[in-house]
């Protein structure tokens, strides 16, 4: 019998090594990798298109939503199960707006992580039943109002994305054309379209509005910060 194989994608390395003993404990799993941050996760799930990836949100440098709206982008046969300590209506919603499959808490047991990848693996979606609830009725408000979560960041590019996420982490110019792989002129170009768009234009402010929309926590701390 085929096992189902899975990609981890979260930054606490405690958490990875105990999702990696209870699926390994498990009948019909394989852990074909681990990634740390979302960068990490995209490039992993193109490469290896794993069943399911397993995908925590908070992650610096490109958090889950991204990192989901990126990976079924480009494998779209890859399924994505969010295991997080956030419940919030907000997060659940993006997270199934950007696609994915099921949506987990921490808090949840190990048996119904392993039921929810199994779910998931066999083309099936699985939420928590409260989420599931309260996901529904934000759907239908939604729906009645004609609006959209993703109207909070509109018609952002893959890269303005990645870029607003770094200011709002408080890297400088610098550090993000290094961890981008691109130049400081380029970043800076990103950074204008992105503050035109969202018509922000402070670091302060971009910061208030990633931590609005679930681009970032609240708890993220600035390093260094320019406007």
């Amino acid at each position: 019998m085929k096992k189902i194989t899975v990609l981890l994608a979260e930054d606490h390395c405690i958490v990875r090594e105990g999702l990696r003993t209870l699926l390994e404990l498990s009948e019909g799993f394989e852990v074909v990798s681990e990634a740390s941050t979302g960068r990490e996760a995209v490039n992993m799930a193109c490469e290896l298109r794993p069943d399911v990836v397993v995908m925590d949100i908070a992650m610096q440098g490109l958090n889950g939503f991204e990192a989901t709206r990126q990976i079924l982008l480009s494998a779209p046969k890859v399924r994505v199960l969010v295991l997080s300590a956030h419940s919030d209506d907000e997060y659940v919603g993006r997270m199934a707006e950007v696609g994915a499959s099921g949506y987990l808490v921490k808090q949840n047991s190990g048996d119904v992580l392993v039921q929810a990848i199994r779910e998931i693996a066999a083309g099936r979606s699985f939420f928590s039943p409260s989420i599931a609830r309260r996901l529904q009725k934000a759907k239908e408000k939604s729906r009645l109002a004609g609006t959209s979560r993703e109207n909070l960041v509109p018609s952002l590019t893959k890269r303005e994305t990645e870029v607003f996420q770094l200011v709002a982490e408080g890297l400088a110019n610098k550090q993000m054309a290094a961890e981008l792989g691109i130049s400081i002129k380029t970043i800076e170009k990103h950074r204008q379209q992105l503050m035109n768009k969202l018509d922000i234009h402070d670091t302060a402010g971009l910061t208030r509005h990633a931590i609005a929309t679930g681009v970032i926590e609240s708890s993220v701390q600035e390093t260094t910060g320019e406007s």
